[in-house]
């Protein structure tokens, strides 16, 4: 093994120290992730809970085709159950949107490990909570697994009935598109404030 030493400075190895230091700083890297992971986790699970809570407390307490005036009649809590995707769209491909979204779930968990902007992580966040939100309705309730309908219950004047995990997905779906375009935007900006 070569060694280097250079006029009062420490001995030091060549390839090995290298090596070691790539190792050193893969495991700061991998400590300080955990705690990400976990948040993400933890925020995930937060948003398909909240989304369970509520449709479980409309379903209970309201029957289908019933509602109930929140701001006049202009925002109403009122019962349905969708086959189709969000907003009520797509109706009768409850099969085959369950498995697009058990897809969209295994893409985005993937695409969240990889990610480091904060804003992005929260859009993940919010699009994969959603998913897995109505995912979960696709999976067990009725009439069967990866047939099971969505339970909508929000309507706001004359726009489609959905439900917290709908909104989850819009907002992160909103907030996607607009820090990729921050994003792309972003190095052809640094030249011109370099040059000044």
């Amino acid at each position: 093994m070569t060694e280097f030493r250079s006029p009062g400075s420490r001995r030091f190895r060549g390839p090995n120290s290298v090596s070691s230091a790539s190792r050193a700083v893969s495991a700061v890297a991998e400590r300080a992730t955990r705690p990400r992971v976990a948040a993400v986790i933890g925020w995930v699970a937060v948003i398909v809970v909240a989304d369970q809570l509520t449709k479980s407390w409309i379903v209970a307490h309201l029957g289908d085709g019933h509602s109930i005036d929140v701001v006049g009649s202009f925002v109403q809590l009122s019962l349905t159950r969708n086959s189709g995707a969000a907003f009520s769209r797509f109706q009768g491909l409850t099969p085959l949107l369950a498995v697009v979204a058990i897809v969209i779930a295994v893409v985005l968990v993937r695409v969240l490990r990889r990610t480091t902007d904060t804003v992005m992580v929260v859009a993940l966040v919010l699009v994969l909570g959603g998913a897995l939100g109505n995912l979960a309705d696709r999976v067990f309730r009725a009439p069967g697994v990866l047939r099971g309908h969505v339970v909508d219950f929000v309507k706001v004047g004359s726009f489609p009935l959905f439900n917290l995990a709908d909104s989850c997905i819009t907002v992160g779906a909103i907030l996607l598109a607009v820090r990729s375009v921050q994003l792309d935007r972003a190095p052809r900006d640094e030249p011109e404030t370099a040059g000044e």
